[in-house]
């Protein structure tokens, strides 16, 4: 008998440390339940992180793939390209002013920042000037007979050509220099410059940064990045005088490299200002994880201006 009672308290007693087990199941589940809404468990954490560089990844080496397919194919696939970076990137731009409350004339400042990297392919740079004259005559016209429209819109409608594709343009202008591979290995030590600015300053500063370049516009940029960054510039510069791109020289090497990366830094804190104006993250969505394209190019558009013009006055051009 008394077996058979101790066998009936173990089978009382599975059931209930069952229960019990599964209850603190139940309730330590229900304690997470908060964070995992909120998506901060360690596993959801990783895994996003996980998505989102994939995305980043894909989204950069397509963009990079498709500037390295155009620039080796020639002078007219560069300027196309660059012709549709530069409608995207004045489109981006626009928005940015309605949202801050300007009315700028995109159909006319659309159309002109589709032609300013096609002129530029065929070094027509009266054609560029007369195209800003007409561009600057129609935008006052559209003003006179617009009563909505106030100098401020005339002023965005004129600046968002000039400022993106018309910038961009100069690398159409690099590449044009040459129509054999020299041209394209001349405009590709600009971009690559401004990428590799782009890779020093994050892994620099995310790894060594303490001082904070401009924290009320970018929270994120540190004077160490800032120094990283400008090594990566002149070290691509660099290699271009150490493999003899078109004959440049020691000096201007240096000197672009210096001068772009300088400059590069205040296209992005300039259009990172311009953002926050108006309070968003990105200028766009066009490239998961990257944002838009005025966030991709908006170093590229004052360095290439600028390395322009250093081998210009360098002799390279």
């Amino acid at each position: 008998m008394s077996r058979m009672a101790d066998s009936e308290e173990r089978e009382e007693a599975e059931p209930i440390g069952l229960d019990r087990s599964i209850q603190k199941l139940e309730d330590r589940r229900a304690s997470k339940e908060g964070r995992r809404v909120a998506g901060e468990l360690k596993g959801q954490r990783a895994r996003g992180w996980t998505e989102k560089l994939l995305t980043r990844t894909l989204s950069g080496v397509i963009y990079v793939v498709v500037i390295l397919v155009c620039l080796y194919f020639g002078v007219l696939p560069t300027a196309l390209l660059l012709s549709a970076m530069g409608w995207l990137c004045c489109s981006e731009f626009y928005r940015i002013c309605r949202m801050a409350g300007r009315l700028p004339n995109e159909i006319v400042g659309l159309s002109v920042a589709i032609a300013y990297p096609l002129l530029a392919a065929y070094h027509s740079m009266r054609a560029s000037m007369l195209l800003t004259c007409v561009f600057v005559l129609v935008t006052c016209t559209w003003y006179v007979f617009n009563s909505r429209a106030n100098i401020s819109d005339v002023a965005v409608t004129l600046f968002g050509p000039l400022y993106t594709s018309c910038a961009l343009s100069f690398i159409t202008l690099l590449r044009a220099s040459n129509e054999g591979m020299g041209g394209a290995l001349l405009a590709l030590l600009v971009i690559g410059a401004i990428w590799a600015e782009d890779s020093f300053a994050y892994l620099v500063g995310s790894t060594l940064g303490r001082h904070k370049m401009a924290p009320r516009i970018s929270p994120n940029k540190s004077w160490e990045g800032f120094v990283g960054g400008l090594l990566g510039s002149i070290g691509v510069w660099s290699l271009g005088a150490a493999f003899h791109v078109a004959w440049i020289t020691w000096p201007v090497a240096l000197a672009c490299g210096l001068c772009e990366g300088l400059v590069s830094v205040l296209g992005d804190l300039f259009e990172s200002r311009l953002k926050r104006s108006v309070g968003v993250k990105d200028s766009g969505n066009l490239m998961p994880g990257h944002g838009g394209i005025l966030d991709r190019t908006d170093s590229l558009l004052f360095g290439s201006v600028v390395a322009y013009i250093v081998l210009f006055l360098g002799g390279v051009l």
